[in-house]
């Protein structure tokens, strides 16, 4: 790495670098998870996370202790570090950061559109949100009619704004246009994060480049297996698509026209990276995609703290700590339902 990237390290990033490598050696461990998956009740898990850096913020919750509330105390956990990272940074770490919190305006926004469409209370909406993707104009969401309104309203003055452009084609704001619309954004957002990172160069770019076209083929197979039997038509389908990745731009044309889960299987399946998450999976079983997804997602993230002086080691952090509350909020699930023998289902272990 040399020039202005490895300036950037020295003067701004490194000591930054230095302390997400230390929150990362802060994640759970296979032996937390093996205590985790013991407990009897939701107050031993939080016994037994007082101990983690979880324990600050689970100390004066009351007992009993709901999951929700779990999850919610991890979360600001997780938005605290993120707020720390991105207060001490300067560019262009600083817009990285902001860049990785867009997933979440998008899926904050579909959320409060929907709930909204379904006349959910808007501040019961808000309080699901997720904290990493609020901005000032989020409950505006549900005075919007129509997609006009949608941008006019309130998306103009948002990072989202210039990702909007392709939503505007239609008017109706039903269930169907929505997801439309969440998998165009994300489709504009990852395309255009894909882009800065390229032009960041070094280790960064290269990292980054093959975490998000891991997350764009990823994102791909989900919008073929989630639209086969719907009103998406195979052209409506392929426009979905991210314009890069290892499936583009072949197997996008063969994903286009997939009616049934193994024949995804058979396109994804001759490109040998996406082979072993396949083998995990019976045939005709698309259930345990997700997680097969999840597994491969981890391995990757945890190959970029190998390398140093580079921003993607940020990107893994948040997505880890994301992985992690998603297995705390499952495991504190299965117990409060005593289903503990479905604990390994659906847990992702990290290390």
């Amino acid at each position: 790495m040399y020039g202005f990237e490895a300036m950037t390290f020295n003067v701004h990033g490194g000591f930054l670098e230095a302390i997400v490598r230390g929150y990362r050696a802060g994640l759970l461990t296979a032996a937390d998870y093996n205590n985790l998956c013991q407990c009897e009740t939701i107050e031993d898990i939080k016994m037994h996370l007082s101990a983690t850096d979880y324990g600050p913020y689970l100390a004066n919750e009351p007992s009993p202790l709901r999951t929700a509330t779990l999850v919610e105390r991890c979360t600001q956990k997780l938005v605290e570090d993120y707020s720390f990272m991105l207060t001490q940074s300067a560019e262009p770490l600083t817009t990285f950061l902001e860049y990785i919190t867009y997933g979440h305006m998008i899926d904050n926004v579909v959320l409060i559109v929907t709930g909204t469409l379904h006349e959910r209370d808007v501040h019961e909406l808000l309080e699901k949100c997720h904290p990493l993707g609020m901005f000032d104009s989020i409950a505006s969401l549900a005075v919007a009619q129509n997609m006009r309104d949608l941008y006019r309203l309130v998306l103009v003055d948002t990072p989202l704004a210039p990702y909007f452009s392709e939503c505007i084609t239609t008017e109706d704001l039903d269930d169907m246009n929505i997801e439309i619309m969440r998998n165009t954004l994300y489709k504009a957002y990852l395309e255009d994060f894909y882009k800065f990172c390229k032009s960041l160069g070094g280790a960064t770019a290269e990292l980054m480049s093959e975490l998000l076209a891991f997350e764009a083929d990823w994102r791909a197979v989900n919008i073929t297996v989630n639209s086969m039997g719907t009103e998406l038509t195979r052209d409506d389908r392929r426009k979905l698509y991210s314009n890069f990745g290892l499936l583009f731009p072949y197997a996008h044309e063969e994903l286009a026209v997939c009616e049934d889960f193994d024949t995804v299987r058979g396109v994804v399946e001759k490109y040998p990276p996406y082979q072993a998450i396949f083998a995990k999976l019976s045939f005709g079983e698309s259930q345990m995609l997700d997680k097969a997804f999840f597994e491969e997602e981890v391995k990757r993230l945890i190959l970029t703290f190998e390398q140093q002086f580079h921003f993607a080691v940020f990107f893994a952090y948040i997505r880890l700590r994301e992985q992690e509350i998603r297995n705390l909020m499952w495991i504190a699930e299965c117990v409060a339902q005593n289903q503990k023998g479905r604990i390994l289902d659906g847990v992702v272990m990290i290390f």
